[in-house]
């Protein structure tokens, strides 16, 4: 899931500047705080996906009928 795969990018992208910030560095903190919105959101994307795939019937498997 391509969703997921970008996740996980900004996650390994976000780690020298945490390292950084904990450290004191305090512009390395400003990148962490805006690369963690990204991962919010990305998060976001990734969940909204999840759904969408619950929501769509497995190939393969009946239709619901409809009672009446």
């Amino acid at each position: 899931m391509q969703e997921y795969d970008t996740l996980k990018r900004l996650v390994e992208e976000a780690g020298p500047d945490v390292d950084k910030a904990h450290g004191g560095n305090k512009a390395a903190g400003t990148r962490v705080r805006k690369k963690m919105q990204e991962i919010k959101s990305a998060a976001q994307e990734v969940r909204k996906k999840v759904l969408e795939g619950r929501e769509e019937p497995e190939p393969g498997s009946p239709t619901p009928q409809a009672e009446g």
